[in-house]
């Protein structure tokens, strides 16, 4: 059985679509391989900056809360 055939949507190149081929239907093989991310670009976060983060969510939930529930009197 023949695959249908495609032309991908970056490069212009005819690919055969075959079953469980990663990526998107409308690219190829070599465009739809995911890009490497460099690890070192990741930024990691001592005590006091997720302490921060973690107060400023509590902050946000609490108001949101009392938005949704308060009683208007």
């Amino acid at each position: 059985m023949a695959f249908p055939t495609r032309v991908c949507a970056v490069c212009s190149e005819e690919f055969e679509l075959k079953p469980d081929k990663p990526g998107f239907a409308n690219r190829c093989p070599e465009c739809s391989e995911p890009e490497q991310v460099d690890s070192t670009t990741k930024q990691r976060m001592d005590a006091d900056e997720r302490n921060a983060l973690m107060e400023a969510n509590e902050a946000r939930r609490r108001a949101m809360r009392d938005l949704l529930y308060r009683k208007d009197g």
